[in-house]
């Protein structure tokens, strides 16, 4: 079963199976109206039509849809760095720009498939969360925590703010890419790879 979003995004932590697959039924409606009619007319009632539970339900797990917008974002950030994990798990050391390429492309992957991404993402396109938990800074927080290992350095904060730049630059890029072509427009995301190559290697080379 998928990681669950961390608590403090929810009324009550669902403890039971059952409560977790409803709570997932839940993030997959919510994230499948957002793709169908944006966040403006996204509504607990209409999620919970979706997601064939009751109304109670939906407030069991949240007080409105601001927090389903954030819970759904913590699932995309465990979803990613899952994925991202094991793709590196399965290649082996091959060393940081082949993690740079699966760290991105992982994250193309997402906005090109995954329901609601495009909206939500990990909480960039509405904002979401605490100041204190703002979304690129969770994501390269996260991947500080992931690769540090990988890349055989220390979790200090120089690394972190590394990633953080970085996050900070894809996310904008990549935002770019997307208004161009609804698949993301290759050229941009080419230029992307190149920025991050030239930047990341002043550090990690």
């Amino acid at each position: 079963m998928r990681p669950v979003p961390h608590a403090t995004s929810l009324r009550r932590a669902p403890v039971q199976r059952r409560s977790a697959e409803r709570l997932a039924r839940i993030l997959d409606a919510c994230a499948e109206l957002l793709d169908e009619a944006g966040y403006d007319d996204l509504s607990t009632r209409a999620v919970a039509e979706r997601a064939g539970v009751p109304i109670g339900s939906v407030y069991r797990f949240f007080g409105n849809k601001r927090q389903m917008a954030d819970a759904l974002a913590q699932r995309n950030l465990e979803r990613f760095t899952e994925r991202v994990g094991e793709r590196l798990g399965a290649a082996g050391d091959q060393g940081w720009r082949h993690a740079m390429d699966v760290v991105l492309d992982a994250y193309l992957d997402m906005k090109r498939t995954a329901p609601g991404f495009s909206l939500v993402d990990f909480g960039n396109q509405i904002p979401v969360g605490t100041l204190r938990a703002e979304p690129n800074r969770r994501v390269a927080d996260r991947l500080t925590d992931l690769l540090s290992a990988y890349l055989g350095r220390e979790a200090d904060e120089d690394l972190r703010r590394t990633f953080l730049v970085a996050v900070e630059t894809a996310d904008a890029l990549i935002h770019l890419a997307f208004r161009m072509a609804p698949e993301g427009d290759e050229k941009v995301i080419g230029e992307l790879r190149g920025m991050l190559r030239a930047y990341l290697a002043q550090v990690l080379d």
